[in-house]
């Protein structure tokens, strides 16, 4: 049994899957210790561990997973995967941003793909049909919007918004426009991505939509454009890269 960590900016999310890469549990944390890899350890017959984080590992942790696991990667920008990176700064790269990427290629290989992962930020990667990440953008997430607008403004109020309560598309009062600015425009901004992809790309109409991260239920209530949502893209990811590691 492999077991796979995402240590995100806000959450850490973990996963349990078979040794032929079904998923079998996933669990989100606020924060993970050494006592939690002892529990999980206790609790199932896990014999490789991975690890992923784009802030600082606390090194218990890893010794942990290190000490009670057969195989244990840290996965770094030197950790072989089953795609091509064509970033020019392949240091700088989110870890996450990569291991969605080869998630991507694991669900939808041979196929043109845009990943959107609307967390803290959110991130719009391309991977080719021929195994190639290509890059992508980073913009700023729907809470750090809202709290921008407060922060760097007089008078805005500190707005925040429930994905289970409707947002209009225009406002009628100083609450509901920052809201319906903010989540209205992330909406827009991701069917502009679709679309210019689309339009941009050689056969882009063909081209599938990955959503995976916190916030995807806004995108999914205010975009219509056809598109996969995977909650574990990344985990499915670093699995793969897991396995890859072992028979590269």
């Amino acid at each position: 049994m492999n077991l796979c960590i995402d240590q995100g900016n806000s959450r850490v999310k973990v996963a349990l899957f078979t040794d032929e890469g079904k998923l079998l549990k996933s669990f989100i944390y606020k924060a993970f210790t050494s006592s939690d890899v002892e529990r999980l350890f206790s609790l199932y017959p896990i014999t490789e561990s991975i690890v992923s984080s784009v802030v600082n590992i606390e090194p218990s942790v890893v010794n942990s997973l290190n000490r009670l696991s057969k195989r244990f990667v840290l996965f770094d920008h030197h950790t072989p995967i089953p795609i091509v990176n064509d970033y020019e700064t392949p240091q700088t790269l989110g870890l996450d941003r990569l291991a969605a990427a080869v998630g991507a290629a694991t669900l939808c290989p041979n196929k043109d793909v845009l990943i959107i992962d609307a967390g803290s930020a959110i991130t719009y990667d391309v991977l080719t049909r021929d195994g190639h990440y290509h890059g992508g953008n980073i913009a700023p997430g729907i809470k750090v919007r809202l709290t921008s607008l407060h922060r760097l403004s007089k008078k805005l109020p500190n707005v925040e918004v429930d994905e289970n309560v409707f947002i209009p598309l225009i406002g009628k009062n100083t609450h509901d426009a920052i809201a319906a600015g903010v989540v209205r425009g992330v909406a827009f901004e991701v069917r502009g991505y679709i679309r210019a992809l689309q339009a941009d790309e050689k056969e882009g109409e063909n081209i599938e939509v990955y959503l995976t991260g916190g916030n995807a239920p806004f995108i999914l209530n205010h975009v219509k454009e056809q598109m996969h949502h995977e909650k574990n893209l990344v985990l499915i990811g670093l699995n793969t890269i897991l396995q890859y590691t072992q028979h590269p």
